[in-house]
């Protein structure tokens, strides 16, 4: 029989296990993507931007064609990195490009986890590369987009069954959370869980406006 014990599981995500890839969020890809309208998908990428940043999680910005074509990362990511060097490739297939493996490697992390445009190109093609050269890989789902919403449920498939591990949004950043006790950062996650934590966020501006409530007590 197996015996619990007080700890977590080997593959849920910590802030110092991975590397986070926020590939094409850009105007220029946002406008062709159907399976998730354009407000949630800025809304998602602000999360798991936010996420990232209070939780110090080592971050590679990438975008495609930046100046000639696809237009700037959305600003809902930018802004919370303004000191983060944003690489522009020509390569559909972020992987591919070596700068983006010279910062992998620095950043010296088992696990890789994808978001963006397209999820049939942009995050497969990273995801099975990823996957073939040892890394486990994860990607958030809702922060990722396609062209129609068989494309992206295809994608999603085709990840899966090669051992990529779905995840969303608001998982990403409660995932990291973890335990409401941790108070260096129980402000900031509550404080973007409100912002962009849609139906969650405003259970907690009302938990905590009438009751006063705190989930760490």
């Amino acid at each position: 029989m197996p015996t619990a014990s007080a700890v977590p599981g080997k593959t849920l995500l910590n802030p110092d296990d991975h590397t986070l890839i926020m590939i094409d969020h850009q105007s220029q890809m946002s406008f062709a993507t159907k399976s998730i309208d354009a407000v949630n998908l800025r809304n998602n990428a602000a999360l798991v931007a936010k996420a990232a940043k209070e939780f110090g999680v080592a971050t590679i910005l990438t975008t495609v064609a930046e100046k000639s074509f696809s237009g700037p990362i959305f600003d809902e990511i930018k802004s919370v990195f303004p000191e983060l060097p944003v690489i522009d490739r020509t390569s559909m297939n972020t992987w591919e490009d070596p700068r983006i493996a010279v910062e992998v490697n620095r950043h010296d992390k088992a696990k890789i986890v994808l978001a963006g445009l397209w999820t049939s190109v942009c995050i497969v093609g990273p995801a099975l590369s990823a996957l073939d050269q040892g890394f486990e890989v994860y990607f958030i789902a809702d922060a990722c987009g396609d062209v129609s919403v068989e494309a992206h449920e295809m994608a999603i498939q085709r990840m899966i069954q090669l051992g990529a591990r779905p995840m969303t949004s608001l998982q990403y950043l409660l995932e990291l959370q973890r335990d409401w006790a941790r108070t260096d950062t129980y402000d900031a996650t509550v404080k973007t869980s409100i912002a962009n934590g849609g139906a969650y966020g405003l259970g907690l501006i009302y938990a905590k406006t009438m009751f006063n409530a705190s989930e760490g007590h």
